[in-house]
């Protein structure tokens, strides 16, 4: 999925301002302009359009753990995984919203995808693992979607 879908959805679920969404990509660690925001925004057919750079998309799901969950002061900020892949994605959304197999489970039944506890375990895997499967375009939007249906309830 493009950088720029996934930063508008979550733009979307969470319902924040282009000013609140760059303080959450500046507490990942990386500062963005509200204007250069308001460019990675805007649909691909539009005139001022920039592609997302996967640093900024980053920087929001670390942010977004952060602000969600908490900082732990004591270790490090661990830099983003580049590129970020749909499994990132994945992960990152399932940590700042604390959610378990269950949960996204229901989530995606929600959104009218069902998923098996083994399939869903495969996409949480380290790359190199033999039961390791990447997430698929179509799997992420139907879990972002059926996330904004259960946050913005």
């Amino acid at each position: 999925m493009q950088t720029n879908d996934v930063l508008r959805s979550v733009r979307y679920m969470l319902d924040l301002s282009e000013a609140k969404l760059a303080a959450v990509i500046a507490e990942g660690g990386q500062e963005v302009s509200v204007d250069a925001l308001h460019q990675y925004l805007k649909k691909d057919d539009e005139a001022d359009y920039l592609p997302c750079p996967d640093e900024v998309l980053g920087a929001l799901l670390d942010g977004l753990v952060y602000v969600r969950r908490g900082r732990d002061e004591t270790r490090p900020q661990v830099p983003a995984e580049l590129p970020v892949s749909n499994n990132t994605v994945l992960k990152k959304l399932r940590v700042a919203f604390e959610l378990k197999d269950v949960d996204i489970q229901a989530i995606l039944k929600q959104a009218g995808f069902d998923v098996s506890t083994s399939e869903l375990g495969a996409f949480f895997r380290k790359p190199d693992h033999r039961h390791y499967r990447p997430c698929g375009d179509q799997f992420l939007r139907n879990f972002l979607k059926g996330l904004t249906l259960r946050v913005r309830r």
